[in-house]
């Protein structure tokens, strides 16, 4: 009989890092550090797949023979949703429809603000889910104190709210008939 701590047989557990179509090098450097990669490790992540986008900064690549993660990168790809589908984990930029394609997956999502953009909306975005508990938001200095202390049972599921009342109203005021 194994033993619990046999990890020939663990199953894969994969973190997922976004930057969208910009140059995020910040989050991108955060994540591939040594530290991070050991603590998604000591948390049972096995594989980290980093989207880099535009960045210049390229991250190590590992097949996971140190016994830490498998660690592979790509910079563009017509979509990420079988990605964001077979994470156990997504850390983003601070893009609403990443945020948001995230959350309607129930995927468990740190959110990582690009200090960097002039007139950051994105980060208000950010931080009013994380306020509500949907996510968890960082900066790239912090990203390694948010891992570390994360507490995946305590988000509580984004559900979208029904635009039908509002659509109708609309709809009424311009003349439509209602359905």
């Amino acid at each position: 009989m194994e033993s619990s701590s046999d990890n020939n047989f663990k199953s894969k557990r994969i973190v997922f890092v976004t930057v969208g179509t910009t140059s995020f090098d910040s989050l991108v450097r955060s994540v591939d550090t040594d530290q991070v990669k050991e603590e998604l490790s000591k948390k049972g992540y096995t594989h980290l797949v980093i989207q880099m986008g535009r960045g210049s900064y390229i991250p190590k690549k590992s097949s996971g023979e140190d016994g830490l993660l498998v660690v592979d990168y790509f910079t563009f790809s017509s979509s990420i949703a079988d990605y964001l589908r077979s994470a156990s984990l997504v850390i983003s930029h601070a893009g609403s429809g990443s945020i948001f394609e995230t959350l309607r997956l129930g995927k468990p999502l740190i959110v990582v603000v690009n200090e960097d953009l002039m007139d950051n909306h994105q980060s208000e975005l950010a931080e009013e889910l994380a306020e509500r508990k949907h996510l968890f938001c960082a900066h790239p200095q912090t990203l390694y104190q948010v891992i570390q202390s994360l507490e995946l049972e305590s988000i509580i599921p984004y559900h979208p709210g029904d635009a039908t009342p509002v659509a109708k109203l609309i709809n009424r005021h311009l003349g439509f008939p209602a359905d």
